[in-house]
């Protein structure tokens, strides 16, 4: 059995198929690119990626996430009575203590985006400890559509 590999680079078109309805052509417009000795398949612009982006997953922002999660635990099961009893506990800064607090009130589907590592690319810490709306429709604007 011989396999007949014909390359066409260009637009995207319909599939064909020969006359005798043994061989359906599929245009897919890609472009190879030769780099390092090796070759690259580069997909045009606009077109939708192929396969979904890898999760990146930040060790700063899952430790924040769980932090504040185990210090509001602190204080609702009354371990520490006020937050400033937890701060000298924890040996931490009071407005330090307070900012993070804050990221347990981030919407369920932004914690787990960034437990699964697919936040948006420019969520950080610092963007987390400011001020945030309390409405998660609106967090989820702020956060994760830029």
């Amino acid at each position: 059995m011989t396999t007949q590999q014909n390359l066409i680079v260009g637009k995207s078109r319909r599939p064909t198929l020969s006359r005798d309805g043994r061989t359906i052509s599929v245009h897919i417009p890609i472009t190879l690119r030769h780099q390092g000795g090796r070759k690259q398949v580069v997909t045009p612009a606009d077109a939708a990626p192929w396969i979904p982006r890898a999760s990146r997953i930040d060790s700063t922002l899952v430790k924040a996430v769980v932090r504040a999660h185990r210090w509001r635990d602190m204080l609702e099961s009354g371990r520490h009575a006020t937050v400033r009893d937890l701060a000298k506990a924890e040996s931490i800064n009071e407005s330090y203590l307070s900012r993070m607090l804050r990221l347990t009130l981030l919407a369920p589907d932004i914690i787990q985006s960034i437990l699964e590592g697919h936040q948006s690319e420019g969520l950080e810490l610092d963007g987390l400890l400011g001020p945030l709306p309390l409405n998660w429709a609106q967090q989820h604007a702020q956060l994760l559509e830029k």
